[in-house]
């Protein structure tokens, strides 16, 4: 495998996209298949019954950043599947590659488009700038997600608290969490999954305090700023306030499902996992995730399809499954084994797809609610992209682990993240 630092760092001069299968299949990459491999595989199987075109299902990666490091090696190599899902803040890296078609043309002359429900705010999700500076339709949203808190109803109620009246503040939440760890010696308090993907996680503390990574104009990184301070400092707050463990994932997962950890916070994909996981052994209830600044944020997480075929005849073919994939059919089956919600807006509106099935789960509801403070989920510039993300989590790491204030992790984040931008030409 070429190490992921080798192929971002190097400035490969990546080939023209080219395909040697067949033109009578369709070929897909996606990763997460925790989360997306039973989906995928509906959708794949209904494209294929109404189009009798073949679907092969490339054996998913583990998150968005292998996808994105498997695309890279897939361009250096001329194998590159004709569609894949990313991560939604990983376009930016393959449009500084001019590894995307631009979806802009065929959204424009294809007569089914308007059928689709894609709105116009749910496209943005999909935008994301090219090196000239010009906003590239890179893709169509798959999944959306937003960060939640997952709670544990029977320990909220054993700690004092109400299940229908959740904290929607970190004070709240800390106060509440404290109490659900003095319960016992089995319980623990709450679990804040900092290791998401992409930074996703950290985005959100510093995005719902009104910070940012870096300027309007990208010329300076912004987290030693006083509103991405704020963000950092409830991570550790967490941990000094509210006795957060410093867990690994699957551990805490284990806890909360279990019964005896208070409440999660992680994306709403985990929805499906958790209701299944916890069955009767306890009444899970979501809440929004807190906002602490007037123009507090959070970012949209997730899935968008992009295309990758430039043969007519396969870029047609992988647009026809983009379409299913990402419109109300599709939607329709990744919403009921997912958290997430779809880039589209017809299916909640249906009586036949998916209103009934909000008005039945209230905890989906939370995430669609949280559509008017989604912002964008932020990618660093240049050929450092990933690295930097790995940087990122090492910090949010010393943070938890009390190795490091955050102050002293911020401070260092910003200098380590400036040496590995692009030098801007005077």
């Amino acid at each position: 495998m070429i190490p992921r630092r080798t192929l971002l760092g190097a400035g490969l001069a990546l080939p023209a996209i080219a395909h040697a299968q067949s033109a009578a299949t369709v070929t897909v990459g996606y990763c997460n298949p925790v989360v997306f491999r039973e989906p995928m595989e509906r959708i794949a199987a209904l494209f294929e019954s109404q189009t009798g075109t073949k679907v092969t299902l490339r054996a998913p990666e583990e998150d968005y950043e292998a996808q994105l490091q498997r695309t890279l090696r897939d361009a250096v190599t001329n194998s590159l599947p004709d569609l894949t899902l990313q991560g939604l803040n990983r376009q930016r890296t393959l449009l500084e590659r001019d590894l995307l078609v631009d979806l802009k043309p065929l959204l424009d002359a294809d007569a089914q488009t308007p059928t689709l429900g894609y709105s116009p705010t749910l496209l943005t999700m999909g935008q994301a700038p090219a090196p000239s500076g010009r906003v590239v339709q890179g893709g169509v949203g798959f999944a959306i997600s937003t960060p939640i808190l997952y709670w544990n109803a029977e320990l909220v109620r054993r700690a004092g608290g109400d299940p229908a009246n959740l904290p929607r503040d970190w004070d709240g939440v800390i106060a509440l969490g404290r109490r659900i760890d003095a319960l016992s010696e089995e319980t623990r308090s709450l679990f804040f999954n900092w290791t998401i993907t992409g930074n996703w996680a950290i985005q959100s503390l510093i995005f719902a305090q009104g910070g940012t990574m870096m300027d309007a104009g990208e010329t300076r990184v912004t987290l030693a700023d006083a509103p991405a301070l704020a963000g950092l400092s409830v991570l550790r707050r967490l941990v000094d306030e509210a006795g957060m463990s410093d867990l690994r994932l699957a551990a805490a997962e284990t806890e909360f499902m279990a019964g005896r950890m208070g409440m999660v916070m992680n994306s709403t994909a985990r929805i499906g996992a958790y209701t299944r996981g916890i069955g009767e052994r306890f009444p899970l209830v979501c809440s929004p995730f807190p906002i602490s600044a007037a123009e507090g944020r959070v970012p949209a997480g997730g899935a968008v399809a992009v295309l990758h075929a430039r043969d007519a005849a396969r870029q047609a073919l992988a647009w026809k499954f983009l379409k299913l994939a990402t419109g109300p059919d599709g939607a329709n089956l990744m919403v009921r084994h997912t958290g997430y919600m779809p880039a589209t807006t017809i299916p909640a509106e249906r009586e036949d797809l998916l209103a009934p099935f909000y008005r039945a789960s209230p905890n989906h509801k939370v995430s669609i609610d949280q559509q008017s403070v989604m912002t964008g989920w932020y990618a660093f510039p240049g050929q450092n992209a990933l690295r930097i993300t790995d940087l990122v989590n090492d910090h949010a790491q010393a943070i938890v682990a009390r190795r490091a204030t955050p102050q002293d992790a911020a401070t260092a984040m910003t200098r380590e993240i400036t040496a590995l931008l692009p030098r801007r030409r005077a």
